[in-house]
């Protein structure tokens, strides 16, 4: 299995965040043979994490899971794109995530935040595109919001 970013779960968080842990130390403390030579930061969590889920019974999820990865969760990369191809929904789930002032007071000092939540620049980019026909390319995604002066990182 390899994880590379996404979702998990299971029945026992606390057992997970055991297991989880015990596998990240051993690997770190007493690396295998394979792993002896290998430099292991920033990667370590990316050995661990399928040992872990594995080793507890866990692997890829089947046809109950359907539409938890896109139809209910929004995995995304740069902000400016996430504007221009998420739902609305996603986009309304993320400004309301933001909105709080607790939440507000450490985003904000973040400029990608600051200009595409806070200051409206994400609504302008979603402006730009016509999520029923985006281009085919992410290229060209990222090249139309450049134009427009709103790319950031």
């Amino acid at each position: 299995l390899y994880f590379n970013a996404g979702w998990f779960f299971g029945s026992d968080p606390a057992r997970f965040g055991q297991r989880f842990l015990d596998i990240a130390l051993s690997v770190r403390d007493d690396p295998p043979d394979a792993l002896a030579l290998q430099v292991l930061d920033p990667w370590l969590d990316q050995i661990a994490l399928p040992l872990a889920i594995h080793g507890l019974g866990g692997g890829r999820p089947g046809p109950e899971l359907a539409g938890l990865d896109g139809d209910v969760t929004c995995h995304w990369r740069v902000l400016p794109l996430a504007y221009a191809r998420e739902s609305d929904r996603a986009i309304e789930a993320i400004e309301a995530a933001a909105a709080p002032n607790r939440v507000k007071k450490v985003l904000r000092d973040y400029e990608p935040m600051r200009r595409m939540i806070y200051q409206g620049r994400g609504q302008k980019v979603r402006a730009l595109f016509d999520r029923a026909d985006l281009p085919r390319t992410e290229q060209a995604i990222r090249n139309r919001i450049k134009r427009a002066g709103y790319w950031m990182r």
